[in-house]
C-alpha cells in the first residue's frame, strides 16, 4: 500500500473546504494518481466532471486513470524512468497500434459506478457528493408541507415530430438548440447555456407539445408547471415551492422548465391586489436571475401564455424572458400532420386530406382534433342507425367541418388591438405581420 504525503493530505482538506474548486480538485486526483492511489483519483476527477463535464484535463486525468496497463516484450529490458515523467514501457513491435490504443469501452464500464448518466438521473444519483442542496423528498424535514418532490421527466419528442411551423423551428434552433450542439463555437461566441423564451398565441396551438420537442432534442430532462402546482393558501409556501423548483431543476440540468399559462404565475405586480401574489413574482424573478452567474447553467426556461400583455414586464428584461415566438395556427403542412395523426387509429376510407386542409384555415390543433373526433361520431351514430359498422369517410369530415368555426378567432381579435395601439418596442410586429397577411387589419 502506497503511503500518502503530506501534500495529499493537505490538499484532501483543502478539497473538503471548498469542494467546487474544479482545478484544485484535480490536482490532488494528479498527486493522487501518480502515488498510485488510482482508485481515489477516479472519485475525485468524477466529482469535477460532475461540476464540468467538458473538463479536457479532467478527462485527459480519467484517461491515464483506467488505461489498460502497457506491457513490454519478454526480452526487453525495462526502461529507466526520467525524473520529470515516468517513461512508458515499449510496446510489442508486432503490435504497436493496439497496444497504444485507448479502450473507451472499459473505461465506461469501470467508470459506470462512478460517474452517473448525465442525462438520465435516478432518485438515488439525483443528489451526488459535493452538491450544495439534498435532492428533496416526498416527506419529512425537506418536506414540512408535504407537497411532494416535483416530477422529472424524459422528454420522448423532437422537433422532427412537429409537422410544418418551421419559422417557430427556425426561432428555437437559434435560441437553444445550435449552441448546444456546437460547444465550440458557443464558447468562440461566449453564447452560454442558459436562457429563457416565451412562446405566445391563441389557445390549441401546440406550445406545450413544441416544448416537450425542444427538451427531447437537447436531450434534456423536462418539467412544466402551472399556477395549481405553485400557489398555496399558507404565506411563504408559493415562494418555497418555486424555489424548490428550480433547485430541482438544477440538480437535473440540462432540464427543460415549461411554465405554463405565464400570465396567471408571473401577472403584472401593478395589477395585483394581494401581497402573496407579488411575492410569488418576485421570487420567480430571482429564479429566473439565478443565485449567481452561473447557478442556470444548462437550465432552459420555455414559457407560454395566450395573453402576454398581461406578463409582468420584469420577465421578459434580458436575460430572463428575453426571447418571445409568436406560435399561430398549424400551417398547411402542419395541419395535414396533425390530421394523419389523428386519424391513424380509426376506421378510415378515402379521406381526401388536401381538401381538408385547404378548408381548415385558422384551426388549431385542439380544434383538428375535435373535428376529427366529431367525423368518428358522425360516422359511430350513421352505424348504430344502419345496424352495420362503416368506415369514416371524407363527407363526415366534411359534414363534421361545416357545424365548427376556428376557436382562434376571438383570440385574434383581442389581440388585434393590442397589436395596433399597444406595440410598444416592436414586440407585436410579427402578430402585426400576420394580421395583415390574413387581411384581418
Amino acid at each position: 500500500m502506497p503511503e500518502e504525503s503530506p501534500l495529499i493530505k493537505s490538499l484532501r482538506a483543502a478539497v473538503d473546504a471548498a469542494p467546487d474548486d474544479v482545478p484544485l480538485r484535480l490536482h490532488l486526483a494528479q498527486l493522487l494518481l501518480e502515488a498510485g492511489f488510482s482508485q481515489e483519483a477516479i472519485s475525485q476527477v468524477a466529482a469535477a466532471l460532475q461540476r464540468e463535464p467538458g473538463n479536457a484535463e479532467a478527462q485527459a486525468l480519467i484517461a491515464r486513470a483506467v488505461a489498460p496497463p502497457v506491457t513490454a516484450p519478454a526480452t526487453a529490458p525495462p526502461a529507466p524512468a526520467p525524473v520529470e515523467a515516468p517513461a512508458p514501457a515499449p510496446a510489442p513491435a508486432e503490435a504497436p497500434a493496439e497496444a497504444s490504443r485507448y479502450d473507451w469501452k472499459q473505461a465506461e464500464d469501470e467508470l459506470s459506478d462512478v460517474i452517473p448518466p448525465r442525462f438520465v438521473e435516478t432518485e438515488e444519483t439525483a443528489g451526488t457528493a459535493g452538491e450544495k442542496s439534498p435532492p428533496l423528498s416526498a416527506h419529512g424535514d425537506d418536506d414540512p408541507a408535504g407537497s411532494g418532490a416535483w416530477e422529472v421527466e424524459t422528454a420522448g419528442l423532437s422537433l422532427a415530430d412537429v409537422g410544418g411551423m418551421e419559422q417557430v423551428k427556425e426561432r428555437l434552433e437559434a435560441a437553444f438548440l445550435a449552441p448546444m450542439r456546437n460547444p465550440e463555437l458557443r464558447k468562440l461566441y461566449g453564447k452560454s447555456l442558459r436562457g429563457g423564451l416565451l412562446m405566445y398565441g391563441p389557445p390549441g396551438c401546440g406550445k406545450t407539445y413544441i416544448a416537450r420537442a425542444v427538451a427531447g432534442e437537447l436531450g434534456a430532462r423536462f418539467m412544466t408547471v402551472s399556477i395549481t402546482d405553485v400557489l398555496d393558501m399558507w404565506i411563504g409556501n408559493s415562494e418555497r415551492n418555486l424555489r424548490e423548483l428550480f433547485e430541482t431543476a438544477r440538480r437535473n440540468a440540462p432540464c427543460v422548465v415549461f411554465l405554463d399559462e405565464l400570465d396567471a404565475l408571473g401577472a403584472k405586480r401593478s395589477q395585483i391586489r394581494h401581497s402573496g401574489l407579488r411575492t410569488t413574482v418576485n421570487q420567480l424573478l430571482t429564479e429566473l436571475d439565478g443565485v449567481d452567474s452561473h447557478a442556470n447553467e444548462g437550465l432552459f426556461v420555455l414559457a407560454a401564455t395566450n395573453h402576454p400583455w398581461d406578463v409582468d414586464p420584469a420577465l421578459r428584461r434580458p436575460g430572463r424572458l428575453d426571447r418571445t415566438v409568436l406560435v399561430l395556427p398549424p400551417d398547411e403542412p402542419a395541419r395535414e400532420s396533425i390530421l394523419r395523426h389523428h386519424l391513424k387509429d380509426r376506421p378510415i376510407a378515402r379521406i381526401d386530406l388536401r381538401k381538408l386542409v385547404k378548408r381548415t384555415d385558422g384551426f388549431s390543433g385542439a380544434d383538428l382534433r375535435h373535428l376529427c373526433e366529431s367525423a368518428a361520431e358522425r360516422a359511430l351514430m350513421d352505424s348504430v342507425r344502419t345496424g352495420r359498422a362503416r368506415m369514416i369517410e371524407t363527407d363526415d369530415l366534411l359534414g363534421a367541418l361545416a357545424q365548427l368555426r376556428p376557436s382562434t378567432g376571438p383570440w385574434f381579435n383581442s389581440a388585434r388591438s393590442v397589436a395596433q395601439f399597444a406595440n410598444e418596442g416592436g414586440q407585436y410586429d410579427e402578430l402585426l405581420a400576420y394580421l395583415k397577411k390574413k387581411r384581418m387589419l
